[in-house]
């Protein structure tokens, strides 16, 4: 017989919810009181802002006896009678404060006892230490900036939660600090890249079109939308590659753009269907000048946030000091599988040797050489032990998959391209750019038939007009693509690309 007094885990969630509905109620009457006492917080429009939290702590020998005025959230309070401790959060963390019913008078000090976690507050009043060596604010003057109606968790961590708090990512930032570094140190990544790109290369950030008739630059599926007014079909940008390259045509020799692309694929730990990309393009400089800008850019990066050039991410240790090891996919996959590819001259022969080896022959049957190097590398390389713990850069990547890069003068049937992984994730994608545009449009001819004939759904798209800005003439241009959320991932050490994105894209709950 179970005993009368355990209570389901379902029966105790509606008692908290009761809970919370009784509190939430009662705060809607104490505002209703404020209402009714002329105190009504909403309608105060602003507060002179003099210091924060850190500032505080961190120049307390400058500061102490002096008066500052603050704002805040109240995270904690505790009222003792005549007097009373609480603590404010404002944008750089939390700091104690001390309030006298004798300072702030009869009246006022009942007001605060009827305060609850969460409401903001303004105050002005003198730096000081306690007994105990905390640095502390002695309010003077207390204002009610604002009610809280919700009624914030006592925890706010742990697996069961983590959907809430990437739904309401506002409480998320409220309740823990090191989410709050997070984004502030992702703030720090961004700087730092527009940072090296402008002042030690020169580049000037550009902007261009999110909504594009052709969704070119990437092998992707893109997301469609169409326009009302005019009545045709449009499509989110996978890539930023395209407009930047015709902006190298126009003689911008160096250009950039941090921006959102969005692609309509699956989700996982370091996939999201919106993500911040960072391109850009070099006239005159081609794959060995965009090897140079990712170190760069890693490595600083991870000096601005951590200040040391070893990224440290679950519990393993990559050091990003420049240069890096290199790569080659072809030898790779012949030194992992046995097949020898240098040998393999015809599309029929590697058809023939990966079915041996133990691919699909239907979807083999299709492939080109380049193809099946590349589709074998994915298999049965990409999670070889230690192969892409770099950083290393990966190179030599067949030109069936690289239809906007150069052929290798050495070998025709490669690229002068470049993956940049570490942890075994790719983090860059980089050519010495194809300029020919005969070569062009015959890729993108291959590309749109294998797309029209359903071998390869994200397949590139005939794109005329850019081939047209290719024969107006495109200087010898080195390009680069890096994934800004994967890269904030590895230097703040967070474990899914959501924990790095302000607001992921979340599947809408029942009520909503």
């Amino acid at each position: 017989m179970s005993n009368p007094e355990e209570k389901t885990e379902a029966a105790v969630d509606v008692e908290d919810e009761q809970k919370l509905s009784e509190q939430r109620q009662i705060r809607r009457e104490k505002l209703q009181a404020l209402i009714d006492a002329d105190r009504n917080p909403y309608v105060i429009e602003t507060w002179d802002v003099t210091a924060h939290s850190q500032d505080v702590k961190e120049n307390f020998d400058a500061l102490e006896n002096e008066e500052v005025s603050m704002a805040g959230r109240i995270m904690s309070k505790r009222v003792m009678g005549k007097a009373s401790f609480f603590h404010i959060l404002d944008k750089q963390g939390q700091i104690q404060c001390y309030v006298q019913r004798d300072d702030i008078g009869q009246e006022e000090y009942q007001w605060f006892k009827k305060y609850d976690i969460g409401d903001i507050v303004g105050f002005r009043g003198f730096v000081f230490k306690t007994k105990t060596g905390e640095i502390s604010i002695h309010v003077k003057k207390l204002v009610l900036l604002v009610k809280s109606l919700q009624v914030l968790p006592e925890k706010w961590n742990g697996l069961r939660d983590m959907d809430l708090r990437y739904r309401q990512r506002y409480v998320d930032l409220i309740m823990n600090e090191d989410v709050r570094k997070t984004f502030r140190d992702r703030a720090k990544i961004l700087s730092t890249v527009r940072k090296v790109l402008e002042d030690d290369y020169g580049f000037l950030e550009v902007e261009t079109p999110v909504l594009q008739t052709i969704a070119g630059g990437a092998n992707a599926r893109p997301f469609n939308t169409h326009h009302n007014a005019l009545d045709f079909d449009l499509r989110l940008r996978i890539s930023l590659e395209l407009e930047l390259k015709r902006l190298i045509v126009g003689g911008l020799d160096r250009v950039y753009e941090m921006g959102k692309v969005f692609r309509n694929e699956g989700m996982d730990k370091n996939h999201s269907p919106e993500f911040t990309s960072m391109e850009c393009y070099m006239a005159y400089g081609n794959l060995e000048s965009m090897e140079e800008l990712m170190e760069q850019i890693t490595y600083k990066c991870a000096m601005a946030v951590n200040g040391s050039p070893i990224i440290k991410y679950e519990g393993k240790e990559f050091d990003v000091t420049p240069p890096w090891k290199k790569i080659d996919m072809t030898e790779t996959v012949s030194e992992i599988t046995g097949i020898d590819f240098s040998k393999i001259v015809t599309d029929e022969e590697a058809r023939e040797a990966a079915i041996k080896y133990g691919m699909d022959p239907g979807e083999v049957k299709e492939w080109t050489r380049g193809k099946i190097i590349a589709e074998m590398f994915d298999d049965y390389c990409e999670d070889y032990p230690g192969l892409l713990d770099g950083p290393v850069f990966l190179t030599g990547h067949p030109v069936d998959i690289s239809p906007l890069a150069k052929k290798d003068p050495a070998d025709k049937r490669i690229t002068r391209r470049f993956e940049a992984y570490i942890n075994g994730w790719e983090l860059s994608n980089a050519f010495s750019e194809l300029n020919d545009p005969i070569d062009q449009y015959e890729r993108f001819a291959e590309q749109q038939r294998e797309l029209d004939l359903g071998i390869d759904d994200e397949a590139h798209p005939m794109d005329k007009d850019f081939v047209n800005a290719l024969e107006v003439g495109m200087p010898p241009t080195g390009g680069i693509g890096i994934g800004i959320d994967r890269l904030v991932m590895l230097i703040t050490d967070s474990a899914t690309i959501r924990d790095v994105q302000l607001f992921p894209v979340m599947k809408p709950l029942a009520d909503e």
